[in-house]
């Protein structure tokens, strides 16, 4: 009888990222099973039959973390033949930006523990996840200067400055404030509302919005 090459397996893991308390971080889960158990990993697992991609990180989202209804990206797809010790598995990676507040977790259903960890203080992670996490920084920090994506990562309406904070902790920089200010009115995304941010020690600040809140390439690079 003729011998096949055994199949290759196929995952999804998803790389979520969000802003808390100023601080760019990232939706990690602990593994409760081998290999790699108690690492903490990516959300992910296995697509099932007749299910997309798109539909298995769903799934797993909602399973896993208890998150539903946001915008995920195709990121990139991972073959090396010895990423996963159980074999040749390759994994469809997804991301996405969320705010905070999207996230309702609830540890008795999530019991792998999903918690956010800053992107510059990482725990060891299992599989080839930290390349995973690595990678979509990289394609963030891109999206930045050439989508309005970062819309997804503010409430409804902001102050100029939780906008700045979102870029110099994407691009890992501090960017000079008139300078980043006037160049990014330049790209006619936001306006500004009659409402003031309140509470501070410091003269109110203007509160703004996004003219358009849904993803779209800019006409001209930031």
């Amino acid at each position: 009888m003729k011998s096949y090459p055994s199949p290759i397996s196929v995952t999804v893991d998803a790389v979520i990222f969000t802003i808390s308390d100023g601080t760019l971080k990232v939706l990690l889960v602990s593994r409760d099973e081998a290999p790699f158990k108690n690492k903490w990993s990516l959300p992910g697992g296995f697509i099932h039959s007749k299910e997309t991609s798109l539909q298995a990180i769903k799934r797993i989202l909602k399973a896993k973390a208890g998150i539903a209804n946001i915008f995920t990206e195709q990121l990139y797809t991972f073959d090396d033949s010895n990423r996963d010790p159980r074999g040749h598995v390759i994994t469809i990676s997804y991301f996405a930006f969320v705010r905070e507040d999207q996230i309702k977790f609830n540890k008795a259903k999530h019991p792998q523990s999903p918690t956010f960890f800053s992107v510059q203080k990482l725990p060891p992670m299992a599989f080839d996840h930290a390349k995973i996490v690595k990678y979509a920084i990289k394609r963030l920090q891109a999206k930045l200067e050439y989508t309005n994506i970062v819309y997804a990562l503010l409430p409804k309406t902001f102050p100029f400055s939780q906008l700045q904070n979102i870029y110099e902790e994407v691009w890992n920089r501090k960017l000079d404030k008139r300078n980043f200010r006037k160049k990014f009115m330049s790209l006619k995304l936001i306006k500004p509302t009659r409402g003031l941010l309140e509470g501070s020690r410091q003269r109110p600040a203007r509160l703004f919005q996004f003219i358009n809140p849904n993803q779209q390439e800019l006409k001209k690079f930031f």
